[in-house]
């Protein structure tokens, strides 16, 4: 394998600075068309793939547990030696919608941790999960374009303690390596890694949160909370769900676009990408006239600008055809130049984070 640059995440965890994100398997991508952008991925030097329970989305009880499903099949008829890979899955947190695991889920419990754990290894037929994520929190946070945290609204959630000690319990018996947090605060991060060392519990090693040209929230607090206790950002919807391709404007994009293709059944990238907003639209636009001015591919620019952020150990992104897994390939070769990151700046003053 060769092409993509490689960063060490963890003490024995070396990742791909291109993580392929897998949830389009089972719902937009069938089972041989996963395998090619598998392949094409590995190939090309990603060695870093990403899944969760839930997926693939919009989430449905017919298709849950499918991306997992796919992702661990291939590895299996491709025999590729386990320690050449590096897969990362997620715990579905509370929300009442998904009856069909763990009847909602109800709440991140110990029992509901591990059954999750053990559920996923099964499906992927494999002995152990390298990094294990909680894919949002229990307890009551601002998410998926809310941006204003209501006191009103917090419920009695599982203690971080319990959570910890679910996932130490499943280190200890080798079902997951490391663990990593998602859709997080910097409450949150704080509050797990305090707990972590009283308790003597996994250190997080991870945050996967979105981070784009279009939503740079994560440069505020969570930065200084990252930097300072060594940790790196694992940076999802890289390209705002394919906005920053430019694919959608003008004229709405390919009908098999995922916001056309789902349009009024995906509520929780409606609502953080929102077409019909003119604040996304004309960010989006004017970062497209960079690109053009300078004479780079709007997928270049939008991951380029990701990747050189200090803090981020890898870029999650996905992909339904061979051709887009290529753009974003091409983009490890690109590196941004002061004046081009001068003038996303300009407009990132103007647009501040139309994506949150």
């Amino acid at each position: 394998m060769s092409g993509v640059p490689l960063f060490n995440l963890a003490p024995n965890l070396t990742v791909s600075r291109l993580c392929l994100g897998t949830m389009t398997f089972g719902e937009q991508n069938t089972l041989p068309q996963s395998f090619r952008l598998l392949d094409q991925a590995f190939d090309a030097g990603i060695n870093f793939f990403d899944s969760a329970e839930m997926y693939p989305v919009p989430q449905r009880a017919h298709t849950c547990g499918k991306s997992e499903e796919y992702l661990g099949r291939w590895i299996r008829q491709r025999k590729i030696p386990r320690d050449r890979l590096v897969i990362a899955t997620k715990v579905a947190g509370p929300s009442g919608q998904m009856t069909w695991i763990r009847g909602g889920p109800k709440c991140l419990d110990a029992a509901n941790i591990i059954e999750a754990i053990d559920n996923s290894l099964l499906r992927m037929q494999m002995d152990y999960i390298d990094l294990y994520q909680i894919h949002w929190p229990d307890r009551y946070v601002p998410m998926f374009g809310e941006i204003e945290y209501d006191p009103v609204r917090q419920y009695t959630s599982i203690s971080v303690e319990e959570q910890l000690e679910a996932l130490s319990t499943a280190v200890k018996a080798g079902k997951i390596r490391y663990v990593g947090l998602s859709n997080e605060t910097p409450y949150g991060l704080m509050k797990f890694i305090q707990v972590a060392e009283k308790c003597s519990c996994p250190k997080i090693v991870s945050l996967q949160n979105s981070y784009s040209l279009l939503c740079r929230t994560f440069d505020s607090a969570m930065a200084e909370c990252c930097h300072q206790e060594s940790i790196n950002l694992l940076a999802y919807s890289p390209l705002a769900m394919g906005i920053l391709s430019g694919k959608y404007f003008p004229g709405g994009g390919p009908i098999d676009a995922r916001f056309n293709l789902f349009k009024g059944r995906y509520s929780e990238g409606e609502s953080r990408y929102n077409l019909s907003n003119k604040v996304i639209k004309a960010a989006t636009e004017e970062y497209l006239n960079i690109a053009k001015a300078y004479g780079l591919h709007p997928v270049s620019l939008a991951i380029a600008f990701v990747l050189r952020h200090p803090l981020v150990a890898s870029a999650v992104f996905g992909a339904t055809k061979s051709w887009q897994l290529q753009e974003v390939l091409n983009a490890c070769k690109i590196e941004l130049t002061s004046e081009v990151i001068e003038e996303i700046n300009k407009i990132h003053s103007r647009f501040p984070n139309p994506c949150p």
